[in-house]
């Protein structure tokens, strides 16, 4: 079993170990030797958590610190405790190095007024410590855990708000919230941590007063030494192991309070880049500044000596600011200028950008925009990409917004990349109404039609909405028709969105699951093939979102063929289930029509290759004659209150689909194949063309 441990990068059984052993230090007696090495690690420990702490640009960018705290805390005090130890044992004949070498370091070489000053010394950093800077940083990691909790539910409603306004994507809104999450853990932990260290503190006091009143007591009774003998030794060591134990203590501190001070941080930068950054915002603070000093020095009684030097080296330092400004301010013109040149000769750029998606408004319908005055627009639009995205399997790039002044004041117009794709009138405050044909009164308003899906309707004001809704009548508000009749033109339009970088997004994606199938399809077929089989699918509302499904059936007639009409006949019947239960009922149950087998030949036989795929070129007569039996029928199964949908052989599907595209675009076509096995089929009758 040890043989399988790591001890190298095993970072967690180190760190354990080191638990462990801090522990019994606690316990167990150390030889002066070994106290030495870990007083010296406990310093450089500590002073690499500062360096640690100034070069981390964000708080959480060092999550453990509050567990780093807590464990040199317990370090730090484990090796007070068995320096106490050694002190009170051995007295003058303790042989510790780094407490000698700090003892001598602090009160010089010996004498009454050495041991006098150290002690002063040591006490005033031990109130610097306690006072200012363990107090102020337990103060500010309270206020910061505080605000941070309080300001949460609006840094997340702001990151929805983001995601639905597409301006993120929802991996960045994952990794967005997770880091909110961390922060407001991080700062809920440095709450709790900086009592670590203000405890730590009052410990420290509390073994310093110990080592020098029972040492002195210890050396006069156990060790036979006189009042003035006990007094130096013990107040030197005290001195040397309260400052190895307090300067550490006093490093971690200071890092504690540097740590809690980063919220104003931009996240990006160190505590050094951002001092250098605000300290050179202006030149002539320091040309003030240095002629301040100067003049100051000039004053009879002054240390002139001191003065003028630091005035002038700070006047200089304010002239060469001064002329980094002027030289970015000229840098910053000939960008500018730049920037205005034209592109090329002829003052156009060779590539002109356009939106994927944009929804260009009248200036009337910017308020359903304007959140400051309850617009909730881009919040449904950002529903819309979820849901289309869950629907039909395609990730929609960001919907941008515009005004554009050319359009009617209450219009708006949605384009595909640029092309306009649909347009309609709403008016703000008024409801839409439609007659669904449970309406008990008909009420007079401002006829107009549904742009989603071309019902009659009427416009009526606030005051009539509560007649409406009791008369029957279904009633809309502006932004409800305007996210609907966006929705429908996504739905129809989804094959012009998916393009080729966007195919490729999703091949890429699913490689790092599905590696075999993605490298299988990209060996027998091309991103371009690929795109064209799941704008098939996109054409007829057919989710997309089954990738793995469409590409191995792909894979399996790749050596048959790599027409695309076949392909996308294929992919439907391996998704078969899938179309079906978009249809079916509670029982699933598909009410169909069929068509008579006679005119089922006639369309076999009309059948024409072209380079976009199988149409059926009928004679005029006999498409005149197909397209009013299917009208009739519809209308028949529409009054029964069912969905129309034709269930037709496999080979002829396209040729239906092809033939009644442009009068019946959404008319849903099935094949024989297609259907699953438990799917139950009730035909509504059987469509006669020319009887």
């Amino acid at each position: 079993m040890l043989k399988n441990l790591d001890f190298k990068n095993n970072a967690d059984f180190v760190i354990a170990i080191a638990v462990i052993i801090v522990v019994l230090m606690l316990i167990i007696p150390l030889p002066t030797v070994l106290l030495d090495v870990l007083m010296a690690a406990n310093l450089t420990l500590s002073l690499l958590i500062v360096l640690i702490v100034i070069y981390t640009p964000r708080a959480i960018d060092f999550s453990s610190f509050p567990s780093v705290l807590l464990i040199s805390t317990i370090f730090g005090l484990g090796i007070n405790v068995s320096s106490t130890r050694l002190i009170l044992a051995k007295g003058a004949n303790f042989d510790g190095k780094m407490v000698r070498a700090f003892a001598t370091f602090v009160t010089g070489a010996g004498g009454t007024e050495g041991v006098a000053i150290g002690f002063v010394i040591f006490i005033i950093l031990i109130a610097v410590q306690t006072f200012v800077i363990t107090k102020g940083a337990t103060r500010v990691a309270e206020v910061a855990a505080r605000f941070t909790l309080d300001g949460m539910p609006i840094k997340q409603a702001s990151i929805e708000q983001e995601y639905n306004s597409g301006l993120i994507t929802e991996e960045e809104q994952r990794k967005k919230k997770l880091e909110l999450q961390q922060e407001s853990d991080f700062y809920g932990s440095m709450d709790g941590s900086t009592k670590f260290v203000s405890g730590n503190v009052k410990v420290g006091i509390f073994i310093t007063v110990i080592n020098l009143i029972v040492g002195m007591i210890f050396g006069m009774v156990l060790h036979k030494e006189s009042f003035d003998v006990a007094l130096a030794t013990y107040t030197s060591l005290t001195i040397g192991d309260g400052l190895l134990s307090q300067l550490p203590s006093l490093l971690v501190s200071f890092a504690t309070g540097l740590i809690v001070t980063r919220s104003a941080s931009d996240g990006r930068t160190t505590i050094g880049s951002n001092v250098k950054k605000e300290f050179t915002q202006s030149a002539w603070i320091y040309i003030i500044a240095g002629g301040a000093l100067a003049a100051l020095g000039i004053i009879p009684g002054f240390p002139w000596y001191v003065l003028i030097p630091m005035g002038a080296l700070i006047f200089y330092l304010g002239f060469r600011l001064l002329q980094i400004e002027k030289k970015k301010e000229k840098t910053a013109e000939e960008e500018t200028e730049k920037k205005k040149a034209p592109a090329g000769p002829s003052g156009i750029s060779p590539v002109v950008p356009l939106d994927a998606l944009s929804l260009e408004l009248g200036y009337a319908l910017i308020p359903l925009v304007d959140e400051e005055k309850g617009g909730d627009l881009r919040e449904r639009v950002g529903r819309i990409r979820r849901e289309l995205g869950l629907d039909l399997g395609l990730v929609l790039p960001p919907i941008k917004m515009i005004d554009n002044s050319i359009l009617e004041p209450n219009e708006y117009c949605f384009k595909i990349r640029g092309v306009e794709v649909g347009r309609a009138t709403v008016r703000m405050n008024w409801y839409m109404c439609m007659n669904t044909g449970s309406v008990t009164e008909e009420i007079e308003g401002e006829k107009t039609t549904d742009p989603a899906f071309g019902l009659p309707a009427i416009w009526l004001t606030e005051d009539q909405r509560d007649r409406a809704q009791r008369a029957g009548y279904a009633v809309v508000d502006s932004p409800t028709i305007l996210v609907t009749h966006l929705t429908e033109m996504i739905k129809s339009r989804a094959q012009e969105i998916l393009g080729r970088q966007e195919v490729q997004s999703i091949l890429d994606t699913l490689k790092k699951d599905f590696s075999a199938v993605v490298e299988e399809a990209n060996k027998h077929f091309t991103v371009g093939e690929i795109q064209k089989v799941m704008q098939g699918l996109l054409r007829e509302q057919v989710s997309i979102r089954n990738t793995v499904s469409i590409l191995e059936t792909m894979c399996d007639y790749a050596a048959i063929t790599k027409k695309t009409d076949v392909l996308v006949e294929k992919v439907r019947q391996r998704l078969g289930r899938q179309i079906c239960l978009q249809y079916a009922d509670e029982k699933k149950t598909i009410h169909v029509l069929t068509i008579e087998p006679y005119f089922v030949e006639k369309l076999d036989a009309s059948r024409v290759e072209t380079i976009n795929g199988p149409i059926a070129a009928l004679e005029p007569s006999d498409q005149r004659n197909w397209i009013s039996a299917l009208s009739a029928s519809i209308v028949a199964v529409q009054e029964k209150g069912y969905l129309p949908i034709i269930l037709a052989p496999e080979a002829v599907r396209v040729l239906i689909k092809s033939s009644t595209e442009r009068e019946m675009p959404n008319l849903v076509v099935l094949s024989v194949p297609e259907i699953d096995k438990e799917i139950r089929i009730e035909s509504l009758g059987e469509i006669k063309v020319g009887s």
